[in-house]
């Protein structure tokens, strides 16, 4: 594999970067790390790469300190690759490349907080089901009850807001979840509410708005990343679209709703598959997890 890292001397920052992460495999061996596929047998499987070239990009990538190898198994030896603090800050790059290809490879090239159901980005949400949330390191928003509603949403009263498809909403949607909040706690589910906000703006929304369950900031977008989450860029900022996971304690995804047109009848579509997860006379058994795969919703009438 041919190297090329930037001379000490040059001052280009994109220079520097790509001698680390300019490489097409190495990228993607760094996106897979990141959403919880740390082994050499998962990543082989995930990327089709080739176990000569992983094995190249690896020793790379550990050398430049974008990855640490650590040893899981004695006998036989074996060993996972781990971001470090130099690999997580590269996150953003990654997505700022999967948002790059969603709106202008994928897309039309304008921000929208939401997609059409037939769109690439509503596919790979629908693919989460049966996927695993992996631990990350600055946040975690599975919860330790039986079920946890992960809501993504892009932020309150943004920049620009009111001129993006799907951008307003965002108080009804946080403020629906407040006062539904006992039925889904009556049912064995938390809810969670996660954009990309800083956690100060967060915090002063929930306290100008009775929020009392947990608002989480991806500001880093070490859960955008994990999971791929569809984004947009709006107000000079990434931001989530509108989108929600429901969760199971094992930090299985059980079922996923995107996109998102109307926010309370989101809310209402979220409560009826936890309250079918949950296994109620009208729903489903815990020993039959229901397979949902995305559930977009249709428009108000």
């Amino acid at each position: 594999m041919t190297r090329r890292h930037a001379s000490p001397a040059d001052p280009c920052g994109i220079a520097h970067a790509v001698g680390v992460l300019g490489d097409p495999w190495s990228l993607l061996v760094l996106r897979d790390v990141a959403g919880g596929r740390t082994r050499f047998e998962q990543l082989v499987a995930e990327t089709g790469i080739s176990r000569k070239v992983l094995t190249q990009r690896l020793e790379a990538l550990v050398a430049d300190g974008v990855l640490e190898r650590r040893a899981y198994s004695e006998r036989p030896p074996r060993h996972e690759y781990v971001l470090t603090d130099l690999g997580r800050g590269a996150l953003p790059v990654l997505g700022a490349l999967q948002e790059f290809g969603d709106t202008w490879l994928l897309g039309d090239g304008q921000p929208d907080a939401g997609a059409p159901a037939d769109s690439n980005e509503a596919a790979r949400v629908g693919a989460l089901v049966g996927e695993t949330v992996p631990r990350l390191h600055a946040l975690d928003p599975v919860s330790d009850e039986p079920l946890t509603v992960v809501y993504c949403y892009p932020g309150n009263a943004f920049p620009g807001a009111a001129e993006i498809p799907g951008g307003i909403g965002c108080t009804l949607e946080s403020c629906t979840y407040r006062d539904r909040l006992a039925e889904f706690a009556d049912l064995g589910a938390s809810v969670v509410g996660v954009s990309t906000q800083r956690p100060g703006e967060q915090a002063a929304f929930a306290a100008a708005n009775g929020i009392r369950f947990p608002l989480l900031s991806d500001a880093d977008l070490e859960l955008t990343t994990a999971l791929r989450l569809p984004t947009f860029r709006a107000g000079g900022t990434t931001r989530l679209k509108r989108q929600t996971l429901v969760v199971d304690r094992d930090r299985t995804v059980r079922a996923t709703l995107f996109p998102i047109p109307d926010v309370t009848g989101s809310v209402e579509e979220a409560l009826r598959l936890v309250r079918e997860i949950a296994g109620r006379p009208d729903g489903f058994g815990q020993d039959d997890w229901p397979t949902r795969r995305n559930v977009p919703l249709l428009p108000p009438s």
